[in-house]
């Protein structure tokens, strides 16, 4: 389903869509069920459906540049948290010796996570820093 600006906000419009990890639907997620046990962390995790979800109406609205945010954030999900954090670490300017140790993070990102976006804006990202001379230690 492709959501549009009068879907939003998707939680109270589309309660049975929005769904977390293990599938369970917003309905099911209940205080009853919490202290049965039934709901777990999993359920309440963000899930790349629920992003892409949110990418259909920031593009309905025309913002495009937030739907490729929600969109790379998308790719994220499933990428283990010390992987993003030393893309992260890398990204920052002065960071990476060189525009490899990018390149190797993209293609980390893309063989590994099969984050895609993520990939692409890295690699885009060492190009950027290539010009600007981004990689040099600047403290």
């Amino acid at each position: 389903m492709r959501f549009t600006a009068k879907d939003y906000p998707i939680a109270e419009k589309h309660p049975d869509k929005v769904k977390g990890a293990r599938g369970k639907a917003l309905p099911e997620i209940t205080l009853d069920a919490v202290l049965d046990g039934a709901v777990t962390i999993e359920d309440l995790r963000i899930t790349p459906e629920a992003l892409a979800a949110q990418a259909d109406v920031a593009r309905a609205v025309g913002r495009p540049r937030l739907a490729d945010n929600f969109l790379r954030a998308a790719d994220l999900v499933g990428v283990p948290q010390d992987v993003v954090m030393r893309a992260y670490e890398l990204l920052r300017p002065g960071r990476a010796k060189s525009k490899d140790d990018l390149l190797a993070m993209a293609a980390l990102m893309r063989t590994s996570h099969k984050a895609e976006r993520i990939a692409n804006f890295i690699e885009e990202a060492a190009d950027v820093y290539e010009q600007r001379g981004l990689f040099t230690k600047r403290y």
